[in-house]
């Protein structure tokens, strides 16, 4: 696993605090405490999903695409993992195993109500919850 999803959550808060204004990614940059190359990447497939936009010109910088109340942490998780599986499966055991054979059949069913499980628990929560919370 990686931060992906932490760090974006955090960009999309931060837009959010900034009421309208948009924010380069130096700025953000130094919030997240990471470099701006990084920001401009996961800016883009925010971006992808609609959930950012960039302002061109003198001024410009990134700003939410849509309302912090209907950005859900479960738009983030998909916006950052591209439908990767949360907990992917080890590729080809080995049929003439007993375990090897079956393995696939008897994990999937639990890892996919754990997936279900996390998506009905992201989709929860808001951008304008996270905000709300940390203005606490």
């Amino acid at each position: 696993m990686n931060t992906r999803f932490a760090v974006a959550v955090h960009i999309l808060t931060l837009l959010h605090t900034q009421q309208g204004e948009p924010a380069t990614s130096e700025y953000i940059a130094s919030s997240v405490n990471t470099n701006p190359s990084l920001i401009r990447r996961l800016l883009s497939q925010l971006a992808r999903a609609g959930l950012t936009a960039s302002q061109m010109g003198t001024g410009g910088g990134a700003l939410l695409a849509k309302p912090a109340n209907v950005i859900t942490l479960l738009d983030v998780y998909r916006a950052m993992d591209e439908d990767a599986d949360l907990l992917p499966l080890h590729q080809s055991p080995n049929p003439k195993c007993p375990v090897g054979r079956r393995i696939h059949g008897v994990l999937e069913t639990r890892v996919d109500a754990a997936e279900r499980a996390l998506g009905d628990e992201l989709s929860r929560t808001t951008i304008a919850d996270l905000t709300d919370e940390i203005a606490r």
